[in-house]
């Protein structure tokens, strides 16, 4: 059975575990919730459930919120910015009725979902080009809806393998240092985790935030591979960072400052540029060439 989770910050702590119930909505629809939602600011439906590949930092474990389910719902308590619902049963709580309850939608998922094609459309072609409304993908969201177009072309590129696997230490330039969802970071950093490179990515329809340095990282490709990006999608906003396969990416620090940034940018918070930068790919995949190189 698919448990799903109903999270109202009014009445958890912030030492209060979360249990994902299976007999609570994802989304309450009495006037009072929705009152209380206002007065709480933004709502994320955080959606992590697996059409293919289960990580662990989406399985729930003895009645408990996975671990990058439990990072995000802690982040909405502690920022005071948001609250979270969390659930793994797209059919019942991924509804276009449902949605018009959200400002945005995180993904953390795998495969082809079982949303129906009329809400998937309703989703990506009108309520995310609203403005106020907002897209964030993590780790496995570019391993969802691989051979759908428009999916790939809102989220910004698809999956193609990850030559980089779990544990693997890299080291990642930031490109622009300014944007909230970058800025956590700084100029470079080195981490551990598992690395995605991607087809389907169109640099001038990004912008990139950071990219893997081959230079400085000990298993090289002759490729350019981001690790983040943003774009606009009509008056909507996205953000996608590949980081996230291990679970203890999810109590990283600045992996949270980096997400929380993200949520600020989406809801106009804290100002950030979206503007496609191609010329970092372009050059970005030329050092890269020259870094494979060196080997």
């Amino acid at each position: 059975m698919i448990r799903r989770t109903f999270l109202a910050v009014a009445l958890v702590s912030l030492f209060a575990p979360a249990l994902a119930r299976a007999d609570e909505p994802a989304a309450a629809k009495d006037d009072a919730a929705k009152d209380d939602a206002a007065k709480q600011g933004a709502r994320i439906l955080m959606v992590t459930q697996s059409a293919g590949f289960k990580h662990g930092s989406v399985t729930r474990k003895e009645n408990q919120l996975s671990p990058s389910e439990r990072a995000i719902t802690d982040l909405g308590i502690k920022s005071g910015l948001f609250r979270v619902d969390c659930t793994q049963d797209v059919k019942k709580d991924f509804t276009k009725e449902k949605l018009a309850g959200y400002d945005i939608v995180y993904f953390y998922t795998t495969g082809k979902l079982p949303i129906d094609e009329e809400t998937l459309d309703y989703f990506i072609n009108d309520w995310l080009k609203q403005k106020g409304h907002g897209f964030i993908g993590s780790h496995s969201a570019t391993d969802t809806y691989n051979n759908d177009k428009i999916y790939y072309e809102m989220i910004g590129g698809t999956f193609n393998g990850h030559p980089w696997n779990a544990g693997s230490q890299i080291t990642v330039t930031v490109h622009d240092t300014k944007h909230p969802a970058a800025k956590p970071w700084g100029e470079e950093f080195t981490i551990k985790d598992e690395i995605y490179q991607f087809k389907n990515f169109e640099p001038k329809n990004v912008r990139v935030l950071m990219s893997m340095n081959m230079e400085k990282t000990k298993q090289k490709a002759p490729y350019h591979v981001p690790i983040a990006w943003v774009k606009d999608w009509g008056n909507g906003r996205v953000f996608y960072i590949s980081l996230g396969h291990q679970e203890d990416i999810w109590t990283n620090e600045k992996y949270m400052e980096s997400v929380l940034g993200g949520i600020k940018w989406i809801l106009r918070k804290e100002d950030g540029d979206a503007t496609p930068n191609p010329d970092v790919s372009e050059k970005w995949n030329e050092k890269s060439k020259a870094d494979a190189k060196r080997l």
